[in-house]
């Protein structure tokens, strides 16, 4: 094969892996997924997706719209993360915050892994290779290790995670009050007596613009989150006798948030202590994992053509199936995982995929979105990228 058309499928495959590096940086700003609760007691006029959320790479976020129609007047979207999460705990479901802790911790450096690896793809000398996986790896391993076990490493996670686990709980943080209030806006009558039956302090949406006008005079961004959450940290801390100070690590941020999502509407210590131990294993695990990994995937990819080699490219290409695998999963533990303290007994089900489906008087709703298909996209792009580079070795060979 001619020198020329050996460059031109080297640049080609080049472009086609660097158009698959921008869609990831896209996707994992996008949502991928969302979900939504329908039932007669939200009407259409005022719900017409139902309680959506949607689901992205780094958290859960509000799926709802403002509505602004001449016989409904809100001053922002109702937060329908709060709602399901509301509508949830009455059959024993742990909170939306509590599922897939470490995938969202751990977003943006298998993101980063992933760009690497594709680097490392384009590239078709071994020794240049190696080189530039190194370099990349050993950035992402010191910037994982500064961020889990760093002090205050919190700070270098991206803001889209801080923000869920602040809104997550809903709390308004400030030096102005002792106790930390869940807001909780659109289900009143039997849900309103439940909650305070249960010690929770809830604000009904009248109250809630107030508070809002309020919060939206302060600075928002990363580190005014992360002071919030500092806030309430050191208020738990100083209610307990064996939590240690305030460290800002986020393996200790990722711990604590979980435990307080755990306990949020089912305060079991029982039941929570020990899935508290597990997140804080699987941390661990995940981060050794990635870093023997990444070791793994430099020597091995040390050969053109060889089945390390073709991991580079396709470990990305799956994506969109390791999505689901994992949104399956983290639905059938949420559906088989139910707390006896909730207000009705269910037997464990699995929530719906794909589709529609039932629960006693909510129809489901569960589909991709934009981010998904942008999944799509990229793996279909780098199967292109894959064939030209296994025909340009082919050629070359012969």
């Amino acid at each position: 094969m001619s020198v020329i058309m050996q460059n031109k499928q080297t640049l080609l495959v080049a472009i086609l892996s660097l158009v698959a590096v921008g869609l990831l940086a896209v996707i994992f700003y996008s949502p991928i997924w969302w979900v939504s609760l329908t039932a007669p007691n939200y009407p259409e006029e005022s719900f017409p997706d139902g309680v959506r959320i949607h689901f992205h790479m780094n958290g859960v976020f509000n799926g709802c719209q403002k509505q602004d129609k001449a016989e409904i007047t809100e001053d922002e979207a109702l937060d329908c993360v709060h709602e399901m999460d509301t509508i949830n705990h009455y059959v024993g479901m742990y909170p939306i915050a509590a599922g897939g802790p470490v995938e969202r911790g751990f977003g943006q450096f298998l993101m980063a892994f992933m760009v690497v690896m594709l680097l490392g793809f384009i590239c078709t000398k071994p020794k240049i290779r190696m080189a530039l996986m190194s370099a990349g790896f050993l950035g992402i391993a010191l910037w994982m290790y500064l961020a889990l076990y760093g002090e205050e490493g919190f700070n270098l996670q991206n803001e889209g995670f801080v923000t869920a686990l602040v809104t997550s709980l809903d709390q308004e943080a400030s030096g102005e009050s002792s106790e930390p209030e869940i807001v909780i806006g659109g289900i009143t009558g039997v849900l309103k007596t439940s909650l305070e039956d249960s010690g929770v302090e809830v604000i009904l949406p009248s109250e809630v613009a107030a508070a809002k006008a309020k919060a939206e005079k302060t600075d928002v961004g990363k580190t005014h989150l992360i002071e919030q959450l500092r806030i309430t940290y050191d208020i738990d801390q100083a209610k307990s006798e064996t939590m240690e100070p305030w460290k800002g690590s986020s393996f200790q941020v990722m711990s604590w948030h979980y435990a307080k999502s755990l306990g949020r509407y089912f305060n079991n210590q029982e039941e929570i202590v020990p899935m508290v131990a597990t997140l804080e294993t699987a941390v661990k695990v995940v981060f050794f994992g990635l870093l023997a990994a990444m070791v793994v995937v430099v020597v091995g990819a040390r050969k053109n053509n060889g089945f390390f080699y073709w991991l580079l490219v396709m470990v990305p290409m799956a994506l969109p199936l390791f999505f689901i695998i994992d949104y399956s999963a983290w639905l059938w533990w949420y559906g088989h995982t139910l707390n006896d303290m909730g207000a009705f007994s269910v037997k464990p089900f699995m929530p719906t995929v794909f589709g529609q489906g039932k629960v006693a008087q909510f129809t489901t709703h569960s589909y991709p979105y934009t981010g998904f298909f942008l999944m799509l996209l990229t793996s279909v792009v780098l199967a292109v990228a894959a064939l030209i580079r296994k025909k340009q070795f082919k050629e070359s060979s012969d």
